[in-house]
């Protein structure tokens, strides 16, 4: 007679596998809603409400599982920013606009970067929310290519071409920044140790969103992510860099030279990143003037600032008669509107005016300790060959968001990414399980 066996079970690993990145999905359904369209009322978005929830998550995993929160060096690190940004909500001008400040600074460099250092367990959750961001830029990248091919984008020189993919006109920065990330993160898994179809797949993604980069037009984003590929290239060896740098100089020549893909007008905006004293446009020399007014009312309160959310209330008393009343925005969907001049458009500088030089020290010591910390990791991992991918990928981001903050600053919905790279290079840089043992 023959026994019938009973039908074997679920294996553990499709059973475990929802349960294992159980943890890290907030994190990642906070990278999921930049995906969706956003108002430009400039009021809170769903991402920002997300992004509370990933706090809350991180929270209740630290109470049910009676860990440590932080080490003491994390604590420090991630910490060091609130001094400067408590003083500086004492020097507001209102209690109001205080607040405010202090709820943004602490919800993008504190509070959001914390809860994605401690939600992310080890290298696994890494990299998901590198390909998370990976697929994010896809998205919002090929949104981006369908704007420029049916003029349908912003407005850029009379033409409704500019790609900003769902975050319209009115952050127009948003979409360069979320391309540039899937970019650097698609580039550190190509250059990791991990299988072949990985990595692979990486460098597709990674040529993918050269068009929808280029079609930004956002010079900044451009020279960050130069800048960063380029830095991942050399920290992951010459003979890797010179097959990708290899790959990447044909895509360009033909998405460029063969297709003619916005050469005109790319040869133009990529000329005029030198004209900063020979005849530079009107966005140039706003942005210096900007620049020298921050500067000048650092002088004014050199230790401390004019406090949070207070560069638009003194701006006029220190910028030059050659800064415009606003930029013109308009397309994607949205009509004409002009939009106001906030901010210098540069993180150190609004720092170091509203904050003074004891905040700026604090956040720019936080990001340095972080950078150089992500670094040893990074030469660790090279030298055991794990990881490596993990440490390209923090260190790149990180990289990235520094270098654009010379050209940018915190602002629209797309700030949130910021505090998820601020956290990624944090589990990386002081996390036990973010290098591993060294």
């Amino acid at each position: 007679m023959t026994q019938v066996l009973p039908a074997p079970p679920l294996t553990a690993a499709v059973v475990s596998a929802p349960r294992r990145f159980l943890p890290v999905l907030p994190v990642i359904a906070l990278v999921a809603m930049l995906a969706l369209p956003v108002s430009g009322d400039g009021g809170g978005t769903v991402a920002d409400a997300v992004s509370g929830l990933v706090v809350v998550c991180c929270a209740v995993r630290l109470v049910r599982g009676r860990r440590r929160p932080l080490s003491r060096t994390a604590a420090v690190v991630l910490g060091l920013p609130v001094v400067g940004i408590a003083l500086a909500t004492a020097g507001a001008a209102s209690p109001g606009a205080g607040a405010a400040g202090l709820v943004r600074y602490l919800q993008v460099f504190v509070l959001v970067p914390a809860a994605v250092m401690l939600l992310v367990r080890d290298r696994r959750d890494a990299r998901l929310i590198a390909w998370s961001l990976v697929g994010l830029a896809l998205w919002q990248g090929a949104i981006g290519v369908h704007q420029y091919a049916t003029g349908t984008g912003a407005s850029y020189m009379g033409e409704e071409i500019r790609a900003v993919g769902t975050f319209g006109p009115t952050d127009i920065m948003g979409m360069a920044a979320v391309v540039s990330f899937g970019l650097v993160c698609a580039l550190g898994l190509a250059l990791g140790s991990g299988p072949a179809r990985q990595r692979t797949a990486a460098v597709v993604c990674a040529l993918a969103l050269l068009l929808p980069l280029a079609l930004s037009f956002s010079r900044g984003a451009w020279i960050a992510t130069a800048v960063t590929c380029g830095a991942q290239l050399a920290l992951a060896g010459m003979r890797r860099a010179v097959k990708v740098f290899a790959a990447v100089t044909a895509a360009a020549v033909v998405l460029v030279g063969g297709l003619g893909v916005g050469t005109a007008m790319l040869q133009e905006r990529i000329s005029s990143i030198t004209q900063v004293a020979d005849a530079p446009d009107q966005s140039v020399t706003d942005r210096y003037t900007m620049w020298a007014a921050a500067v000048d009312m650092w002088r004014d309160q050199p230790l401390t600032g004019v406090g949070l959310k207070g560069f638009p209330d003194h701006r006029d008393g220190h910028a030059s008669l050659a800064l415009s009343s606003g930029s013109d925005t308009g397309g994607a969907g949205a009509g004409f509107h002009r939009q106001p001049l906030l901010s210098p458009h540069n993180m150190y500088l609004l720092v170091l005016s509203e904050q003074g030089l004891l905040g700026l020290l604090a956040l720019a010591g936080s990001w340095l300790a972080l950078l150089v910390c992500g670094l040893r990791g990074l030469f660790h991992a090279r030298r055991s060959r794990a990881g490596l991918d993990c440490a390209l990928v923090a260190c790149g981001l990180l990289l990235w968001q520094l270098v654009d903050f010379a050209y940018a600053d915190i602002g629209g919905p797309s700030t949130v990414l910021t505090a998820v790279v601020l956290g990624l290079a944090a589990w990386w840089a002081l996390s036990p399980e973010g290098a591993g043992e060294r």
